[in-house]
């Protein structure tokens, strides 16, 4: 019988430590040190880690450490990462986060807001639909031209340069529309090819371009504001349903609660940084968004004729503009 005993307590030392260590939640993003990314996941992540307590713990890891975009949303279906922060990427995942392309749809962050509550059911369908969840809605922020070839004021001015752009077609088609050579590439090798000329230029937030250092390979930054890019807390549906239900609570209540910090942060950036960008002696001007406006009519018409419901999308969106 004390064999027997001391056997138990032998197991029972070895199986407590095991059944107290806290599941690793691995969260996946390209954001770089100082990037409105790395402040939003690490926000998610304490915010999280403070509710989860022992029973599970949101690692992260940023700077494209565990792939580009493309390659964490497979990872994601592999188990491989736990969440992502995809933004533009997602407009290749199902057609209607296409309508974030179109540009000037999204006009502020509480537009975004009413976006957010009225229409964000057809997103989450078109995420389910693919095999992934949104549980919250960040941002990447509104995104502006640099180059190296000249100030960018009209689309015209954008006649022939090399811009670098997200792997979504949407982008891909605005920037041909205007008359750029648009070229699709992962972020995490835009500094070099813009250091090495092998394009010209690349759209981003201020938030990515200060934090990727662009402002050091860069001549030009025209303030265009063409596109409004939410970023999504996304993690594999497969994954989520194996979650404990109090677990999936938790991170659901931290994917909402983190969002007023990430639009609180995304705007002081966009002074902040902006005066980074010129410091670092870049030449910055307004350019003529109307030019971009009205240029912009033959890719809200492929939009509303190619995409299921996307006439419907649209007017909808619009409708919760401010002023509307």
């Amino acid at each position: 019988m004390k064999l027997k005993a001391t056997i138990l307590a032998s197991v029972a030392s070895i199986a407590l430590p095991l059944m107290a260590q806290a599941e690793t939640l691995r969260f996946g993003h390209v954001g770089n040190p100082g990037s409105l990314f790395e402040a939003s996941v690490n926000a998610f992540a304490e915010c999280a880690n403070g509710k989860l307590g022992d029973r599970a713990e949101v690692q992260t890891f940023g700077s494209s450490q565990l792939g580009n975009d493309r390659e964490l949303l497979q990872k994601l279906k592999l188990g491989q990462v736990d969440f992502s922060l995809p933004s533009s990427v997602m407009s290749s995942v199902a057609p209607e986060f296409g309508i974030f392309e179109m540009p000037y749809i999204v006009q502020d962050r509480e537009h975004m807001k009413r976006i957010q509550a009225e229409v964000g059911d057809v997103f989450q369908e078109a995420a389910l639909s693919q095999g992934y969840r949104i549980i919250g809605y960040f941002e990447n922020g509104f995104r502006h031209i640099t180059n190296n070839i000249r100030a960018i004021n009209t689309p015209e001015d954008l006649q022939g340069v090399k811009l670098r752009t997200p792997n979504g077609e949407w982008r891909v088609k605005m920037f041909q529309l205007y008359g750029a050579n648009p070229t699709p590439m992962a972020f995490s090798e835009v500094f070099t090819a813009l250091q090495t000329k092998v394009i010209d230029g690349q759209e981003n937030p201020y938030a990515q371009i200060a934090s990727a250092k662009f402002q050091e390979v860069q001549e030009y930054l025209s303030i265009t504001g063409h596109v409004y890019t939410p970023g999504y807390v996304l993690v594999a549906e497969s994954r989520w349903q194996r979650l404990p239900e109090d677990v999936r609570a938790d991170l659901e209540a931290c994917g909402t609660e983190t969002q007023a910090f990430v639009y609180d942060h995304a705007a002081q950036l966009e002074t902040d940084l902006l005066q980074v960008i010129k410091d670092a002696g870049v030449a910055v001007n307004e350019a003529d968004k109307q030019a971009f406006i009205d240029a912009s009519g033959p890719i809200y018409d492929e939009f509303s004729s190619t995409v299921e419901g996307g006439a419907e999308l649209i007017e909808k969106i619009q409708s919760l503009a401010s002023g509307s």
